[in-house]
């Protein structure tokens, strides 16, 4: 039977098991969900052996486990070895969702005619790396799987991976591979595949801004003693110039300049501000000057806050100068720019700005470095034959501005390439309220991978 046909004979039972895993609320920012977080990995094993893996188990580490599979085909075949995640973001702002976020149901949207899954992770990544599962499943079964197959399936992508590294140093032997596919990305339309050749890294920070020892009345205080929240809005302010440009001392020294035919590539990705633009419902955009939307959000540097806090912000009115005031900035980060270097620089930078009658504290949440690749090795025309395949058109290869920050230690401990065939859209809502992920993009994913198996070990024996 080939994929299309056995996608339509199993479709409905596909989705209901993904809807299973969707339910499970394994959010990984939040120590309360850590029951959730190992059922998900006990089910995530079970579905792995369902699929025709030979062995599966989850593997501890000192944070959330790591699930490991594997099926073994032939000791003279290549070694294909997936990762994804089974953690998911906070659904915070609770509120800003439609409907449940641990409770999928699929609605049509302009951009999803067919339907599209609404829940949290359902692109990110719960639906991608379900894809997988399910690929496997169709090749075990009417016995088309060219290679031997590993999963690696983490619960902590989205604070960091923080022991994934401890993982794969302990693991190399049984991590060993020939290439990494992994499908948490995206493309850039339904008729316009793509394939992602680039990651941003990141610094993430979190900084503190203490004045008073306690909460004052603004009424007896106001005006003489330094409020942080004033005091750290300020400080935020001065991170960027006019032009949009980061202030941070040495920032850039490592950021290398586009050459002007990178350029005129990126200028060949379909794109419409105006759509962007009405897509957002906002007004206008804001880059760095000198630069496209495209380029500013995908292979220049950023710097963002994330949350900010502080004070009374309960219904009503207290009038106080709050003691503290906080916020967490992420820094996204190009090849060339190391993250532990970036978080030296912010630290000493933000830390100097702080007027006198404050004190600053200023706390690594996590990072990476980027990531890039060339689109002349194996894994790539395996996956760019795969993708035409599908999609009946050669896909573009694209930069991305997210970071898996993972991506490049794989490369460093494992000494192999990672293939980004991810198969979401930029306006699918990950890390926001109404998250989703669309039926098309599901099962042409599922569609899709087999042929990168049978497409990678032609390539691969040549």
């Amino acid at each position: 039977m080939d994929i299309k046909n056995y996608i339509e004979e199993n479709k409905e039972r596909f989705l209901s098991e993904l809807f299973a895993l969707l339910r499970m609320p394994s959010v990984s920012a939040d120590s309360a969900y850590k029951s959730s977080i190992e059922d998900t990995a006990r089910w995530i094993k079970e579905a792995l052996l369902a699929a025709g893996c030979d062995k599966a188990e989850v593997c501890e580490t000192p944070g959330n486990p790591v699930v490991y599979g594997e099926k073994h085909v032939g000791d003279n075949l290549p070694t294909v070895l997936v990762y994804g995640h089974y953690d998911v973001q906070p659904a915070d702002p609770v509120a800003l969702w439609d409907t449940d976020p641990f409770e999928p149901v699929i609605k049509k949207t302009e951009l999803h005619p067919e339907g599209a899954v609404f829940a949290r992770g359902a692109c990110d990544d719960k639906g991608q790396m379900f894809m997988h599962v399910k690929a496997l499943e169709y090749m075990v079964k009417e016995g088309k799987l060219p290679c031997n197959v590993k999963f690696m399936i983490e619960g902590e992508e989205e604070v960091g991976s923080k022991n994934l590294g401890w993982f794969v140093e302990r693991n190399k032997e049984k991590l060993k591979n020939d290439i990494i596919l992994i499908s948490d990305t995206g493309i850039i339309a339904k008729d316009t595949p793509s394939i992602t050749t680039s990651l941003r890294g990141l610094s993430y920070m979190e900084v503190e801004v203490t004045g008073p020892n306690k909460d004052l009345h603004s009424g007896v205080y106001g005006g003489a003693v330094a409020n942080p929240v004033n005091v750290l809005s300020k400080m935020i302010a001065q991170l960027h110039d006019e032009n949009n440009h980061i202030t941070i001392p040495h920032f850039y020294d490592k950021v290398k300049e586009i050459p002007a035919e990178e350029r005129a590539l990126f200028a060949e990705i379909p794109f419409s501000l105006e759509e962007y633009k009405k897509d957002l419902g906002v007004a206008d955009v804001q880059v760095e000057k000198g630069y496209s939307v495209i380029e500013s959000s995908a292979i220049r540097p950023s710097l963002d806050v994330n949350g900010i806090w502080g004070g009374y912000i309960g219904e009503g009115a207290k009038t106080i100068i709050p003691s503290k005031a906080s916020a967490k900035i992420s820094m996204r980060l190009v090849p060339d720019q190391d993250n532990k270097e970036i978080e030296a620089l912010f630290t000493k930078y933000f830390t100097e700005l702080a007027p006198e009658g404050v004190t600053v504290k200023v706390t690594s949440l996590g990072g990476g470095p980027a990531y890039a690749m060339t689109i002349d090795n194996d894994g790539y025309r395996a996956a760019e034959k795969a993708m035409e395949k599908t999609f009946g058109k050669r896909p573009i290869p694209s930069p991305e501005g997210g970071s898996i920050p993972i991506v490049a230690l794989f490369e460093k401990e494992l000494g192999t390439k990672s293939v980004l065939m991810g198969f979401g859209y930029d306006s699918d809502l990950i890390h926001s309220p109404n998250e989703h992920y669309g039926l098309f993009n599901f099962f042409k994913g599922i569609e899709t991978i087999p042929y990168f198996y049978e497409y990678f070990v032609e390539i691969h024996k040549k």
